[in-house]
């Protein structure tokens, strides 16, 4: 039997990949984090599926769930939230099945970055505006941050952040930001993203604390740079009528005549 660890996306139904829906459908077990999976994906489950809600369960609870499993000979569905990269608590779940020598794979899914960029309708990476984009969270009660990896020390870079898990303490990542980025940076605030109560305030770093109404929640998104709303930005050289590419050679001695490799 093998464990499919799958990424259950960022909260619409729909943004799960082929892979990851005939994954479900394929195993006769299936454990969820209940409290961001929507539930609409256990309808790929087959008939008869044993599924499990994680949320309320500790890591050894859930080992116990999944060694059960192996010894009845039982592929197993793990659905986590968004992708299974970042916060996924997906290591330590890795690491056990290492030591009990459980077979385990990984299917990739929609990271919670990629929707909130989408529900901008935005590139998070604009030519002479940032070409780097930064995930990162502030300290909580799970998992503090390491020394060096400050929202301080990103901001210098003057790179996009996306800042996951933070919204309960906005004013302090405003406070943090704005001596590097400038209140007039933009910013936007995208909660749930692609779930039906989607929300999203767009401001600057001096207005967004007004524009929320006071509004935090929990599921959101902080997206902060320059890129961010820009409309005066370079238009990238990949599609410039003079720029030589592989499949489009241009000038009479290209860097890659026609049909070369």
């Amino acid at each position: 039997m093998t464990v499919h660890f799958i990424g259950a996306g960022p909260g619409a139904a729909d943004l799960i990949t082929l892979r990851g829906r005939d994954l479900i459908a394929s195993c006769p077990v299936c454990l969820y984090a209940g409290s961001l999976v929507p539930e609409a994906l256990l309808q790929h489950c087959p008939k008869g599926a044993r599924i499990i809600n994680t949320a309320s369960m500790s890591l050894d609870e859930i080992m116990a769930e999944i060694q059960s499993a192996h010894d009845a000979g039982h592929d197993i569905a793990r659905l986590h939230s968004g992708d299974l990269s970042v916060w996924s608590a997906m290591g330590e779940q890795l690491r056990r099945l290492r030591a009990l020598d459980i077979p385990y794979d990984v299917t990739p899914g929609v990271p919670a970055f990629a929707a909130a960029s989408a529900a901008l309708g935005a590139e998070l990476t604009l030519p002479g505006v940032a070409q780097s984009l930064i995930l990162t969270r502030t300290s909580g009660r799970a998992s503090s941050m390491p020394d060096g990896e400050t929202l301080e020390n990103f901001a210098k870079t003057g790179a996009t952040l996306a800042i996951h898990l933070s919204v309960h303490v906005l004013e302090e990542v405003i406070s943090r930001l704005t001596p590097h980025y400038g209140g007039d940076c933009p910013v936007a605030i995208v909660w749930r993203a692609t779930w039906p109560d989607q929300r999203v305030v767009k401001a600057t770093l001096e207005t967004l604390e007004d524009a929320t109404g006071g509004e935090r929640g929990r599921t959101a998104l902080i997206l902060v740079g320059r890129a961010i709303g820009a409309e005066e930005f370079d238009e990238s050289c990949l599609y410039a009528g003079d720029y030589d590419r592989r499949y489009r050679p241009v000038g009479t001695d290209p860097r890659f005549p026609e049909g070369t490799e």
